[in-house]
């Protein structure tokens, strides 16, 4: 193809990704080289935890062309997921719900991107008969921040996210392996500044330096891809969240500026959107497939679900109710939730007596104003 014709036919690829609901397109070429020492030094400070896919593929991450041989270009693509009526405040400032990340919230992404990154592919090849187009979603070893960063879609933010200046940090990304040698858009300049709002916001002080995450201590990966027992220290400080942590992208200025997203497979699901966290402890294993069928929540598994509701139950205020819920699963399930179970019993407990302290002295100021002796 000549200049002119890839030139004509970025432009076409920008218009169809627009067409099958994709918010930005741009493309960038496969030299990650610059990466590679920062991806290195992370895996060797431990920060990808149990992730063990992470450093299993190792430098491959940083090097499209040889995890996918003959590709020439990447097309990286994001769309927005936040859902209409996000609820975010309500839930958060309500410890008796269960906050759900807003991405997790409707159906799986990784299925909806991979089928219109592979629409996508095909329009590719009917216009210019050149096939082997390969998507990504999370799928396999790429490092498709700074591929998107790379590509024009926005900036590597302090928190490790991709933020836009139109529209925030609320979307996913996907990427496209072609063997065409496309022209590439340029990168956008950083615009977090001095902002460190992100970094202090972190409930468990994740955000270990500008860019830099330590997993070990994210509460994304702790709810979601740690499989065994949450860190004791660490428990108190998850609250009520119980799949995923969106606080570093609701705390920074940019996302003043994100849009709802136009895909109603992304709007909240009634069952999730502002949920009890007593009615999702009732929830049995066929229950909790049931009403997780075809999100994202569902890879976690009851047995993980119930641990991270455990936790937040025991971070809730003292509730006989909750005693009782927890009492009453304590001998039905997995060693791994029994012990979050006891952890959040003795949490309950704690509290209780705190405020039966609390009450004491509250009584007793009252019959010193009074001029009252104590037992009065």
């Amino acid at each position: 193809m000549t200049p002119e014709e890839l030139q004509q036919l970025a432009q076409d690829i920008k218009q169809w990704g627009r067409e099958l609901g994709f918010d930005q397109v741009g493309i960038c070429d496969t030299d990650l080289r610059s990466e590679e020492p920062r991806l290195q030094a992370w895996l060797d400070r431990g920060y990808h935890g149990d992730m063990a896919y992470m450093s299993r593929h190792g430098l491959l991450r940083a090097r499209p062309q040889e995890l996918h041989p003959g590709t020439l270009s990447v097309i990286s693509v994001r769309m927005n997921y936040l859902p209409p009526s996000a609820a975010i405040a309500r839930t958060l400032r309500q410890p008796e719900l269960g906050y759900i990340s807003r991405y997790a919230l409707g159906r799986d992404y990784h299925k909806l991107l991979r089928q219109r990154l592979k629409q996508l592919a095909d329009r590719i090849e009917q216009a210019c008969g050149i096939g082997n187009a390969r998507p990504f979603v999370d799928s396999a070893p790429l490092l498709e921040r700074p591929l998107a960063a790379k590509a024009g879609l926005g900036w590597v933010g302090k928190h490790s996210l991709i933020l836009q200046r139109d529209a925030g940090s609320f979307f996913f990304l996907g990427e496209l392996l072609v063997a065409l040698p496309l022209p590439v858009d340029q990168p956008v300049a950083a615009e977090c500044g001095h902002c460190v709002a992100c970094m202090t916001i972190c409930p468990t002080g994740a955000i270990v330096e500008p860019y830099t995450v330590d997993a070990r201590r994210c509460i994304s990966y702790l709810t979601i891809e740690h499989a065994g027992a949450i860190p004791e220290p660490l428990r108190p400080l998850l609250g009520n969240r119980i799949y995923g942590c969106d606080d570093c992208q609701l705390i920074c200025p940019w996302n003043r500026y994100a849009a709802a997203s136009a895909e109603t497979d992304f709007q909240a699901r009634p069952p999730l959107h502002t949920p009890e966290l007593l009615s999702l402890w009732q929830w049995d294993e066929a229950r909790f497939l049931r009403e997780t069928e075809g999100s994202a929540i569902r890879r976690i598994g009851h047995e993980r679900w119930q641990r991270n509701l455990a936790v937040a139950l025991g971070n809730a205020p003292y509730s006989t109710a909750i005693v009782e819920a927890l009492q009453a699963r304590r001998d039905a399930v997995s060693p791994l939730v029994q012990e979050h179970i006891e952890w959040a019993l003795a949490q309950q407990h704690a509290k209780r007596e705190l405020s039966s302290r609390y009450l004491k002295t509250e009584r007793l100021i009252r019959c010193i104003d009074k001029g009252m002796p104590e037992h009065a």
